[in-house]
């Protein structure tokens, strides 16, 4: 599979970025656009007239970036050859030639699109990979005009930018917002952007899905489109039949570059809230509650006797960030923030990422079989991440000099940890719990991805500190006629919940229990 964001100048990303970096011709200009009747939100025999109305929202982005061939990163891409293909020490030998024989910087132009969310101030919106590296930004409009723009904001992790124009004798129409979370697949959408440099260009299609996470960001969310969307459609608009923005085009689904009808856009609802925080602040400064979470399996739900799988389970808690000080731990289930339903994992960050910073605000959570109401204030998620604040580890106790205790337990090889096994796993001195040295590759730790050098560092929400505790507590869980233990497993600092099968695998008569690297 080939996600391509849609730009040009790298034709061989994964994620096509749907800008395009070529010196074209400008695009068609600008016209006064009039409201959309709402008897149109059912599919006209026509879209000649809500076309009419919305093109002349859509604008042209235009941008000029110095490459200079000595600086990082400014490589040609290199092409995905074989493993092991002479043409790979070919490509690169050609461009150390290029950089000696050369050595001057280079201007390159590049296309995208955009649409004006405000005439009178000349607000304009658009990807923030349109004008990422931008020595200079330009609105093209139909009748030739270049209006030079100024960068107000952009927001690496959501992919939008916000530009400002002088509108003074120019002509700007502005678009509303939508509201995407109305919006059902099987909805007739119309798109309006600039593939391959073409100017203004409208395409339409339906919503084929919605929630798409295609990795490209944490707040990821896409609407999924079979409208045509290429190259240079990169941060134009996506339209119901009302004439509302609902979505900015980003990013295709394509092997070779051009459209196969799977295409993504960012919702207007968090389009909309990140654009108003670049429009107010110039950045943005979203809401952060202190935590790592993951999602509730239907194994983890029923090694916990929850029910259906749903909510955000929380793995671990950062020091003194919002959510310690309200109280809420680790192996806590959140079910309700804000008022607002936690169905599943991904709905969280960007329920609390929308909240406003400072604001307090109720929050349920399931807890050992209870439900418990706590308020948390939520604090700013850019302020935490210029402080370097990250999610930490329980502290451990003070280790002994003792020798580790072993056994094995559901396909585990487990023993307890000393300072030289920290060293030898690189295991950091605030991890507390049994480490495993092997994993039966028949087991169920294994099929859940446990590996060596994995600490388990609570079992059924309690703390592991020799392997015979891990012990107690399958017994425990076998007593209660459950069919898989809840455990807390570190990795390399990285916390996350695992429910593990209670049924153990039968050893061949020669395997032995494998040692520990260096300590055989």
């Amino acid at each position: 599979m080939l996600l391509r964001p849609i730009r040009t100048r790298t034709a061989l990303f994964a994620l096509t970025i749907i800008s395009l970096t070529l010196s074209l011709p400008t695009a068609p200009a600008l016209a006064t656009a009039a409201p959309v009747p709402a008897q149109q939100q059912t599919r006209p025999d026509s879209f000649a007239d809500l076309s009419a109305r919305l093109l002349p929202s859509v604008v042209n982005i235009s941008t000029i970036q110095t490459i200079n061939p000595e600086d990082p990163g400014t490589d040609m891409d290199m092409p995905q050859f074989p493993p092991g293909s002479p043409f790979e020490d070919f490509f690169k030998q050609f461009q150390e030639r290029r950089k000696q024989q050369g050595g001057r910087s280079r201007r390159a132009a590049s296309l995208g699109s955009g649409f004006v969310i405000d005439a009178k101030e000349g607000y304009v919106v658009t990807n923030n990979h349109v004008i990422a590296g931008a020595d200079e930004i330009k609105v093209i409009l139909q009748d030739d005009t270049n209006l030079p723009a100024k960068l107000i904001g952009r927001d690496e992790k959501t992919d939008l930018a916000l530009l400002k124009v002088d509108p003074a004798g120019h002509t700007l129409t502005a678009v509303p917002w939508g509201n995407s979370d109305d919006i059902r697949v099987g909805d007739w959408i119309i798109a309006i952007g600039n593939p391959f440099g073409l100017g203004g260009t409208v395409t339409q299609g339906i919503i084929s899905a919605r929630a798409r996470d295609i990795q490209s960001g944490p707040y990821d969310d896409f609407l999924q489109t079979d409208a045509s969307i290429n190259r240079g459609n990169s941060g134009g608009p996506m339209f119901n039949l009302k004439g509302e923005v609902v979505g900015v085009n980003s990013a295709i689904y394509s092997p070779s570059g051009g459209s196969i009808g799977i295409g993504f856009a960012i919702p207007a609802n968090l389009a909309k809230s990140v654009i108003t925080q670049l429009k107010e602040h110039g950045r943005t400064k979203r809401g952060w509650l202190g935590v790592r979470i993951q999602g509730v399996t239907p194994e983890i739900a029923e090694s916990l006797n929850f029910g259906a799988p749903r909510g955000a389970l929380i793995a671990s808690i950062t020091p003194k960030g919002p959510a310690a000080s309200a109280g809420i731990e680790a192996g806590d289930i959140v079910l309700m923030f804000d008022g607002k339903p936690i169905e599943d994992m991904r709905r969280l960050p960007r329920i609390v990422a929308e909240t406003a910073v400072g604001k307090t605000v109720a929050i349920q959570v399931w807890r050992k079989g209870e439900t418990k109401n706590l308020t948390v204030t939520v604090a700013e998620l850019e302020e935490a991440e210029r402080e370097g604040l990250i999610p930490g580890a329980t502290p451990s106790d003070d280790e002994t000099s003792a020798p580790p205790s072993e056994a094995e337990v559901l396909g585990l090889s487990l023993t307890s940890l000393t300072p030289s096994l920290r060293e030898q796993f690189e295991i950091s001195d605030d991890t507390s719990g049994i480490l495993i040295t092997a994993v039966d590759e028949m087991s169920a730790a294994a099929e859940q991805g446990l590996q060596e050098g994995d600490v388990i560092v609570s079992a059924n929400q309690q703390d592991m500190k020799a392997p015979a505790d891990l012990q107690k507590q399958v017994e425990a869980v076998k007593k209660a006629g459950r069919k898989s233990i809840f455990l807390l497993v570190a990795r390399q600092d990285d916390l996350r919940y695992v429910a593990l099968k209670l049924d153990e695998p039968k050893p061949s008569k020669d395997k032995k229990p494998s040692a520990p690297k260096g300590e055989e």
